[in-house]
């Protein structure tokens, strides 16, 4: 058994679809972040970065209890632990960590970014302009790679389609148009419509 400790935001939804797809018994346990509960000692144990998503797997290495933060790293360590998210193709191995870290150094950051520059009680126009033109250089990034593959790491659903999805699902939060990106808004059809998404998605909401 694997507890989810987690919250439904783009971050949060991606461990939950990963063990529906996997097909690994979970349990969710919300954080309220209005309420600041990944602040408190207790969550700050299992990630001392205080943010979410964050696991711990009952049947880790040598059948200890093994707790890991960062959903790049939950989801890579679900992936190698379990069938069925990781190419086995070698080349596309390599897809997958770099459209992974692409989401972790990219995505993930200056859609946030963008998001929040746009929703503070204070205008703030070159932030504003200066991230959604990043999250959108980004988006054009997914779309060369999705106009060329139907996924990223190649031939294959895997681990980076899980990490991306989780922002791209909801890009009016980063000012991003998916009209613009035929190709990006496909591939988010395609996902939204697996059963084991709408599945995950749903355990959060």
């Amino acid at each position: 058994m694997i507890d989810v400790y987690t919250a439904n935001t783009p971050n949060g939804v991606k461990v939950p679809i990963a063990l529906e797809e996997l097909g690994v018994p979970y349990r969710v346990v919300r954080l309220d972040l209005s309420a600041q509960d990944q602040k408190r000692p207790d969550f700050l144990r299992l990630n001392p970065n205080g943010r979410i998503p964050a696991i711990v797997d009952s049947d880790g290495p040598g059948g200890a209890p093994l707790s890991v933060f960062e959903s790049g790293a939950i989801l890579w360590y679900l992936a190698e632990k379990y069938p069925g998210l990781m190419p086995a193709d070698p080349v596309e191995r390599i897809r997958a960590l770099e459209y992974t870290f692409f989401q972790v150094g990219g995505v993930g950051p200056m859609f946030g970014q963008a998001g929040w520059f746009m929703r503070h009680s204070e205008p703030m126009p070159l932030a504003i302009t200066r991230y959604q033109a990043e999250s959108n250089r980004l988006t054009a990034v997914l779309e060369a790679r999705l106009q060329v593959s139907p996924w990223l790491a190649g031939e294959n659903y895997s681990v980076a389609d899980i990490m991306n999805f989780g922002w791209l699902r909801a890009p009016q939060y980063a000012g991003v148009q998916l009209d613009a990106y035929p190709a990006v808004r496909a591939w988010v059809d395609r996902i939204a419509a697996r059963p084991t998404v709408v599945r995950g998605i749903k355990a959060i909401a």
